[in-house]
């Protein structure tokens, strides 16, 4: 197998809202947050989506991201990401997901069956908004050596 660069994408969450419960093991938060950003690359285009983590007690978020890219060149592409934010480092914690993709244009319909994975990070300025980066990578099937 290898990896293929897809797309980079960049970014925040403008609207956002949380409930924190406490129980045995601890505090257990649900988070639900309003994307709005932008992919270059590949797939090219302005991304909006929702984001609905569970915040789990070591800290680290379990992303369950749903949403849509709409390409500069006038599609929609669908989006499904799963993963970990995990709580460190401090200030650029680090992102590691897996990418599904929907598309009923021919351009993009191959990745329909592709499964995609991604490296980022959490980028929380002194100042300013936080942005969230992710490199998402097509990851391509080939014959295992004998």
């Amino acid at each position: 197998m290898r990896l293929e660069p897809l797309y980079r994408v960049r970014f925040a969450y403008p609207e956002d809202w949380a409930v924190e419960v406490a129980g045995e093991g601890g505090i257990q938060e649900q988070h639900f947050y309003i994307a709005e950003g932008r992919c270059e690359g590949v797939i090219a285009g302005r991304l909006r989506g929702a984001n609905h983590p569970q915040r789990r007690t070591d800290h680290a978020y379990v992303p369950d991201f749903q949403g849509v890219i709409e390409t500069d060149d006038g599609t929609t592409v669908f989006f499904d990401m799963h993963g970990y934010g995990r709580a460190y480092p401090l200030g650029r914690r680090q992102i590691v997901v897996s990418v599904m993709h929907l598309a009923d244009d021919e351009r993009y319909r191959r990745l329909n069956d592709v499964i995609c994975v991604g490296t980022g990070e959490v980028r929380a300025p002194d100042r300013g908004a936080t942005e969230l980066v992710i490199d998402v990578a097509e990851l391509i099937w080939e014959p295992i050596a004998e």
